[in-house]
């Protein structure tokens, strides 16, 4: 297998850990709830537009995936989900094989059945989503970012959602932030503490357009935020000392797409995805981490030679102290990825 590295001898790949065609899927959503990923939707293969209907359940401490066998599950893809409550996995938006949606249907993982909420009064959702991020701002609340519109018009900038979820009323409600961002789609969205001695957090956007700056979607003040990101304190230090090894910049990867992001204390972490910077060879397997513990925030980028570990429509999930790889197609845009990968970083 081959080492991606930095000049300082530091080096970093994505180690194969599971292997199941259930996995092998891209463009879908992979959420970690007790313990558990759970895949939902997706393409099954490049060129594919019918989105898969299927929920697959993945067990990271014994490798095995399986299917679930509730009914009514959403065919989606370009969508994404969270997970409220520690019970329900609620899917957010995305392609239905037709058309762009912004329902919201939820997993009660407790049941293993799927659940059809309903928009309650008075809320203002978006004319549809597809490729768009949610965010967690705290159990009940997502914000949601990206260029809304149906299969003809597609606005020219970005909005800005509250969705709020109410799981025991069965409903969700949308809320038009006044805030616009630069049109973006397939772009990743971050919530990272603020430095100094009363930090609060940001919601950064990066990638999805071809300027190479994070916006800002969000804002909170100290306190503001309920919202704790899983500890990660081993990968945090190995982090840590992988960009020591690097040399910083302010700019970030330019013209990226479909790509990943996990947040992992004071880092984002991105990798893979599609530039349009380019007009072939647009599959990427660089990665990027967005060091956030000094104002003004650097840039690290570890570049790849392994062709084989190329992703498109991926997933990372971080759980147990690790960064785990599912799914997306490979260096062809085409070829779904079985493999379930964890991040090794050799300093």
């Amino acid at each position: 297998m081959a080492l991606a590295g930095s000049p300082g001898g530091a080096g970093w790949t994505w180690r194969p850990v599971a292997r199941d065609a259930l996995l092998a899927r891209a463009f879908h959503s992979c959420t970690e709830l007790r313990g558990r990923f759970y895949l939902v939707g997706g393409l099954p293969a490049g060129g594919a537009t019918e989105p898969s209907g299927d929920t697959v359940v993945f067990d990271p401490a014994g490798g095995q995936a399986v299917r679930l066998g509730a009914r009514g599950g959403p065919r989606r893809s370009h969508h994404d989900a969270a997970p409220v409550g520690g019970r329900w996995l609620c899917v957010v938006g995305g392609w239905d094989g037709s058309r762009r949606v912004a329902t919201v249907a939820a997993l009660d993982t407790e049941r293993g059945a799927w659940e059809a909420w309903s928009a309650a009064p008075g809320s203002r959702p978006p004319a549809g989503l597809s490729s768009h991020t949610c965010t967690r701002v705290s159990d009940r609340e997502l914000r949601v970012a990206g260029r809304e519109g149906g299969t003809r018009t597609q606005r020219r900038y970005g909005n800005v959602y509250t969705l709020r979820l109410d799981p025991g009323a069965r409903t969700y409600s949308y809320k038009e932030e006044g805030c616009h961002t630069a049109s973006r789609s397939g772009h990743c969205a971050a919530l990272l503490q603020t430095p100094g001695p009363r930090p609060g957090h940001q919601l950064l956007l990066f990638g999805g357009c071809n300027s190479a700056e994070p916006e800002v979607a969000g804002q909170w003040s100290h306190g503001k935020l309920g919202e704790e990101p899983p500890a990660a304190p081993h990968l945090r230090e190995q982090l840590a000392r992988l960009v020591s090894t690097g040399q910083g910049s302010r700019q970030g990867p330019r013209g990226l797409r479909h790509h990943s992001c996990s947040v992992v204390g004071p880092f984002a972490v991105l990798f893979g995805g599609e530039t349009l910077t380019r007009a072939r060879d647009t599959i990427c397997n660089d990665l990027y981490i967005y060091d956030t513990r000094r104002s003004p925030p650097s840039w690290f980028h570890f570049p790849c030679a392994d062709q084989g570990l190329k992703r498109v429509g991926h997933r990372t999930c971080l759980w147990n102290d690790q960064l785990y790889l599912v799914g997306g197609f490979g260096e062809d845009g085409r070829t779904p990825c079985p493999q379930v990968c964890i991040l090794d970083l050799f300093i």
